[in-house]
């Protein structure tokens, strides 16, 4: 009878192992499909962007077109990001890789500063230097791309939260800045363009706040980054989750402390479990690892729990 107890137990177990190896492997497939279409999707509104910010004369454009450029190698760098972090983990790192994609969300980041400051730069040159206004027809190709890069953030944003990736969060902020710098463009142009000599210098100052909310976007994709990486406590509504659904176990009575940190695309749990203080080492340690697997399977993007088991005392409040 323990025999065939223990052959269904270690079946269970098996399963929920592939589960988890199988729920990640689908997660890298989705997220660098999501990927692709970022990468494919920049580099083809790069070129009509430089294209025609160079014959419809708008620098508004160009400055579109830059930010558009840096879109490409920052995806690229999520792309890379991704597929570091869905290695399995070893010996040097017992945790996984997924901290690599915060980085790699600093990186990202960078790259938009720079694109700013750049644009910036090159703004506030042009607004010295007397120039053309831009054609009328590049209204109509700024309007295209502005519902574009709209539709593009929404997607990668829902694969994003539902893949709970940073990387990718950062990535659909991209569209969403681009699509910023192209709506500061379509203003400046069309004040350019409508109101005739004496206000061609519009497009350059559209390009010149469009910097500066291309640095604000910097940081709103900045700060989640960093607190995952210093394990910021920014998790309760899951801790409270987790311990309703501990309480579904058989022997759990109550949970202590329960911590959780996010690496990569997951979150790790380190929960104290409260349990009958009369219960032999086996069977504190049985319930742990029913706990631990009873979490994993009911609640998505958790790739481990650690489970400290307690004994109840009935002069603390638990």
């Amino acid at each position: 009878m323990i025999l065939v107890i223990f052959f269904y137990y270690e079946q269970i177990r098996l399963h929920l192992c592939y589960y988890t190896i199988n729920e990640m492997v689908k997660k890298k497939s989705k997220a660098e499909k999501t990927i692709y279409f970022s990468i494919f999707g920049s580099l083809a509104l790069a070129i009509i962007k430089w294209l025609a910010g160079f014959f419809g004369n708008s620098f508004a454009l160009i400055a579109d077109a830059i930010e558009s450029t840096t879109d490409i190698f920052s995806s690229i760098l999520v792309l890379l990001g991704i597929k570091y972090s869905q290695r399995p983990a070893d010996e040097t790192h017992p945790y996984g890789h997924g901290r690599i994609e915060p980085l790699i969300t600093f990186i990202v980041v960078i790259f938009l500063v720079i694109s700013a400051t750049i644009i910036a730069h090159q703004s506030i040159i042009n607004l010295n230097t007397p120039h053309e206004s831009p054609k009328s027809w590049t209204l109509y190709v700024i309007g295209l791309i502005i519902i574009w890069k709209e539709i593009s953030y929404h997607i990668v944003m829902r694969k994003a939260k539902a893949l709970n990736s940073t990387s990718l969060k950062a990535d659909a902020w991209h569209h969403r800045s681009d699509a910023i710098t192209s709506v500061a463009a379509f203003i400046g142009i069309s004040i350019a363009v409508w109101l005739g000599p004496g206000y061609e210098y519009a497009d350059d100052w559209a390009a010149l706040l469009a910097s500066g909310f291309i640095i604000y976007n910097c940081y709103r994709i900045f700060r989640p980054a960093l607190g995952e990486i210093m394990d910021e406590n920014l998790y309760e509504d899951l801790v409270d989750i987790i311990r309703e659904r501990s309480l579904e176990v058989n022997g759990v009575l109550a949970t202590d402390k329960c911590f959780v940190r996010k690496i990569g695309m997951d979150y790790i749990v380190d929960l104290h479990a409260v349990v009958d203080p009369h219960l032999s080492v086996k069977e504190g340690h049985d319930i742990a690892h029913s706990l631990k697997d009873h979490l994993i399977l009911t609640l998505e993007n958790i790739s481990n729990v650690f489970v400290h088991i307690e004994p109840f005392d009935s002069s603390k409040k638990c």
